[in-house]
């Protein structure tokens, strides 16, 4: 903001008058002195963490569990990073396809963006901490109206003028009530909301890489054992025409063990389609077209990782929308700071000084110099409710930042339980899954060889069959299940992240690096 002074004052400058006395200088300083020690003053409550639900152990983890602290690969390794978590896996195909991420996934691009632009945003509201320089030169050539008469100097001003002018205008806001700060402060904190949901989305992405990688591994298993169930269907054919050609098996025999063997290679020419899903899905999650990402088929070679769950407590750090969410609570808070110091009266101090004269030669002597310093209070003094409607507008928003911050901590927990009882049903499951699986092929080995003796028709062979191959596709869903499950529960722990990996307001100042 530039002060205007009068043409009689830079007239008076300009021809040497002392039109300032060093003691009205010395006022000047001396209230610009005494403005400056109330900017320690700030309006406003002191933040401080919303309670939130907390409770004392997992109702699904495993008896102490609590105690094993945080999730460790099972093969922890000293060089690699925590946040690699889905290297306790041991698939390295699983490695090089998260690694992507980073690179390449316009998610991830697209909120580290943002993040940039919160970290912009600190820099822009830590530049009002500070005086703005400005200046203005410029040259003009006029011509007066010569019937005009300046009746103070008793001639004509009339003819033509050149006015040279270089100012140089210097503005500064006092911060008297901390309204510069508390957006300074809010700037930041929304910063680290925002650096928080950017590892939010990477998490969430990593997690759902990981996921699809064992669905469609998965389905590469069912995919295998429905191969080995289609050669055995073949040899069950081949068995059923001969015995029929001998005159022992009837034609409805092999009518039925035909169409068993057409409806296995159905199925498993449908398995096709999901494959090509997921592995399109893992694609697009890596940033590159479906085209350019081809995943050899194989079954989930991968083992179950150890996933302590810790403490319940240590989630509000390790989660990073929980980390977001308690960010934007601060910086509500210091909304109601700036509402509130919308209260007490703006404080602007301003100085002006240049050169300013009517010729080359004399525009840059001393002379020539033009100056002006002193002080703006502003005070609203009525604005029918607008600064209270803000106040309570911004008391509100706090309240509702506080609500979400405890719904996410509520969300949270939940997902961290239901994953828990997941792994817990799912491997009881398996083992009787497995059970069952023993018996299935010792029914299926018992119709068998009553079939071949002749005690039985083929339809007990083709039920005992059909048992045997539910019952090992169920095997195949429950381990993916499972692993599923621990990717799940790996990111609702928070993928081994923890909140003070977020930038503070001094690397935000510098940029967010």
């Amino acid at each position: 903001m530039r002060l205007t002074i009068t043409d009689r004052k830079r007239i008076e400058c300009a021809s040497g008058a002392a039109s300032e006395t060093p003691r009205r200088r010395a006022h000047g300083y001396l209230l610009a002195a005494l403005l400056l020690p109330l900017t320690s003053c700030m309006v406003g409550p002191k933040y401080r963490r919303p309670a939130a639900p907390v409770p004392s152990a997992y109702k699904e983890a495993p008896p102490g569990s609590e105690k094993t602290g945080q999730w460790k690969p099972a093969q922890p390794s000293d060089a690699e990073s925590k946040g690699k978590w889905w290297q306790a896996f041991g698939d390295p195909r699983l490695n090089v396809l998260e690694e992507q991420v980073n690179i390449s996934n316009q998610s991830v691009l697209a909120a580290e963006a943002q993040f940039r632009e919160a970290a912009d945003a600190v820099r822009i509201a830590r530049s009002s901490l500070f005086p703005s320089v400005t200046t203005a030169p410029s040259y003009s050539r006029a011509e007066s109206s010569s019937t005009l008469f300046n009746f103070r100097a008793g001639n004509l001003t009339g003819g033509e003028r050149t006015t040279l002018d270089l100012p140089v205008d210097v503005s500064y806001q006092a911060d008297v009530w901390g309204s510069i700060r508390h957006s300074v402060r809010g700037s930041a904190e929304s910063a680290q909301a925002t650096a928080a949901q950017l590892e939010n989305v990477r998490l969430a992405v990593q997690a759902a890489l990981a996921q699809d990688y064992f669905e469609l591994h998965g389905v590469d298993g069912e995919e295998q054992l429905l191969t080995q169930t289609v050669n055995s269907y073949q040899d069950y054919l081949q068995l059923t025409k001969d015995r029929f050609a001998s005159g022992v098996a009837s034609g409805a025999d092999v009518a039925q063990a035909e169409t068993q063997l057409k409806t296995a290679q159905a199925e498993l020419i449908d398995f096709g389609v999901a494959r090509a899903q997921f592995e399109h899905a893992i694609a697009i999650l890596t940033g590159k077209p479906p085209a350019d990402v081809t995943i050899p088929s194989a079954p989930i070679t991968a083992e179950l990782p150890s996933i302590p769950a810790g403490l319940p407590s240590a989630l509000l750090e390790r989660r990073p929308d929980i980390a977001a969410a308690e960010r934007q609570v601060a910086a509500e808070n210091e909304q109601i700071g700036i509402a509130r110091a919308a209260f007490f009266p703006a404080v602007l101090l301003t100085a002006s000084a240049g050169f300013e004269s009517g010729s080359f030669s004399q525009w840059l002597t001393w002379p020539s110099r033009i100056w002006s310093v002193g002080p703006t209070v502003a005070e609203t003094v009525f604005d029918a409710g607008r600064r209270r409607a803000q106040s309570d507008l911004a008391r509100a928003a706090f309240d509702a930042s506080i609500a979400n911050y405890r719904q996410t901590v509520l969300t949270a927990f939940q997902q961290v339980e239901d994953n828990l009882a997941a792994l817990r049903v799912l491997a009881n499951e398996a083992q009787a899954e497995d059970d069952a699986v023993q018996a299935a092929h010792q029914s299926l080995d018992i119709s068998t060889y009553q079939y071949k003796a002749g005690v039985v028709d083929y339809l007990q062979v083709i039920t005992a069959q059909t048992v045997a191959l539910q019952d090992e596709i169920s095997t195949v869903n429950i381990h993916t299940r499972r692993m599923v499950a621990s990717v799940l529960l790996i990111e609702a722990l928070g993928g081994g992240w923890n909140a003070s990996a977020l930038p503070s307001e001094q690397e935000l100042a510098r940029g967010g690096k």
